[in-house]
């Protein structure tokens, strides 16, 4: 029989129970994976005072003693690997395989931050004075506070625990209602590993009642969110308006563009990945595909084979290559665009129907207007709108004609185009010949536009950018 998960708040490095949300599983509604607590700004407030009292001793301490901290989180995820991988599946409703690679980059981004405490610091510089040394140092900002999404419960977390970290800030992180569970294992292997108390803290609830306590208290010095775009930016507003520093990343409505000159069945593929993978449920995800007028019919074939072998299935039956729908909410939004798609005369060429539950199957949608809903709206799931344009420059326009700038593609086998498709299409991150889903934990990354406060990015090095603030020593002496 399942687990059934009984989740705490985490607050001071002490547990506190509670109940209010019960999580299902989507592909198994009968599999009851999780109660989590439906908290208030009471434990918002407790949770921000424990890491205010935890942060200094925290950030005192050498950068190395906190990266090694995060180097053994790491193993401890990595000896539970499969344990996590199953848990998420259960909760969030991806694949088994998609599961493992989202542990696996957890475990890696820990490893990667871990290390880094071996290379914070500032540069020497030279100063215009004699008898003088300059130098640069990165300090903490304090508390601050992890807003995460439900479509990487683990990862995510991760890659803005890890930074925030290793710069010496003390954490309040909530997580999304969906996916308390992974969460939970992440901040079980960064307690285990030796992290004091208080210095990750985490508090379950509703966004507008947990979140909005979060974003408000003056205390959290800054907040980075990942989620949609309205809130995102409501959450700018806020932080902005009290000072505090704020990043947020938020929706896409990620372009595809198919050129004559493409292999038509690597781009089908491609765009199959990046479209039905991860059940459409990622902000770089592929959810529109421009294709030129000499491919347009062939990859519009190709790709309604390629949605033959997304059949939704449940994540842990080993064949299975997409996941359900994360919750019903999520499918009737879902499956509304659909509908009103059809109002407008656009052709479902594939899928479109939910027969069982939340197995909604990968949709083709063809005949699609430039101003359809369907091409400009975000809609988070395995649906694909084919449009046509006439050349690439008439392509790279309608990529670039949308109030998002998160992640863009090109399949082309011509240099000069793709070159030319990278310095002019206004997104964070361009793939060339790859889905416009997966990111190295190495590589920056963000949007622009309203996909981002594009301001300080994330993974990389760069990300504790975000996390700590510069400060320039001068030390002279005299003889």
């Amino acid at each position: 029989m399942s687990t059934v998960h009984r989740i705490s708040n985490l607050i001071g490095g002490k547990d506190f129970p509670g109940d209010g949300y019960e999580r299902r599983n989507p592909a198994d509604p009968s599999d009851l994976v999780s109660v989590s607590p439906a908290s208030g700004a009471d434990a918002v407030d407790a949770a921000v005072t424990a890491a205010c009292d935890a942060q200094p001793d925290w950030a005192a301490l050498p950068a190395p003693a906190r990266g090694a901290i995060l180097m053994d989180a790491a193993e401890i995820l990595r000896g539970r690997q499969e344990e996590i991988a199953r848990d998420l599946v259960r909760e969030e409703g991806k694949t088994l395989a998609e599961a493992r690679g989202e542990v696996r980059r957890a475990i890696d981004v820990f490893r990667f931050f871990g290390s880094e405490g071996w290379r914070l610091g500032g540069p020497t510089l030279p100063s215009s004075q004699p008898d003088t040394l300059v130098h640069t140092r990165r300090e903490a900002l304090g508390v601050v506070g992890l807003i995460t999404p439900w479509n990487f419960p683990i990862a995510i977390p991760a890659w803005k625990t890890a930074p925030a970290l290793i710069a010496g800030n003390a954490v309040v992180l909530k997580p999304a209602e969906l996916t308390p569970v992974s969460t939970r294992h992440l901040a079980d292997a960064l307690v285990q590993a030796g992290l004091p108390a208080g210095v990750l803290n985490v508090v379950h609830g509703a966004g507008p009642v947990v979140g909005e306590a979060l974003v408000t208290d003056p205390r959290v010095s800054a907040v980075s969110f990942t989620g949609s775009t309205t809130v995102g930016m409501h959450i700018e507003r806020t932080v902005h308006e009290r000072r505090g520093r704020v990043q947020v990343e938020m929706g896409g409505k990620n372009a595809l563009v198919v050129l004559d000159d493409a292999d038509v069945e690597q781009a089908a593929q491609i765009a199959a990945a990046g479209g039905f993978a991860l059940t459409g449920q990622a902000c770089t995800a592929s959810s529109r595909v421009i294709c030129t007028p000499g491919v347009y019919e062939a990859f519009v074939a190709a790709l309604t084979k390629q949605a033959e072998r997304y059949r939704p299935g449940n994540g842990l039956d080993g064949d299975t290559l997409m996941g359900p729908v994360v919750s019903e909410q999520q499918l009737a939004g879902i499956e509304a665009a659909i509908e009103r798609a059809r109002d407008e005369g656009v052709t479902v060429a594939a899928g479109g129907v939910a027969p069982q539950g939340l197995m909604l199957a990968p949709t083709v949608l063809t005949g699609v207007g430039r101003d359809s809903a369907v091409a400009r709206d975000e809609i988070f799931g395995p649906v694909v709108a084919v449009l046509v344009a006439e050349d690439l420059d008439d392509a790279i326009e309608l990529v670039n004609d949308s109030r998002y700038g998160l992640a863009a593609g090109v399949c082309t086998r011509r240099l000069a185009g793709a070159q030319r498709f990278a310095a002019r299409v206004r997104a964070g991150v361009i793939k060339v010949n790859r889905p416009t889903t997966g990111l190295d934990l190495n590589v920056p990354f963000g949007g622009v536009k309203d996909s981002s406060s594009n301001t300080y990015r994330e993974q990389g090095t760069v990300a504790t950018e975000f996390y700590s603030w510069s400060k320039s020593v001068y030390l002279g002496w005299d003889d």
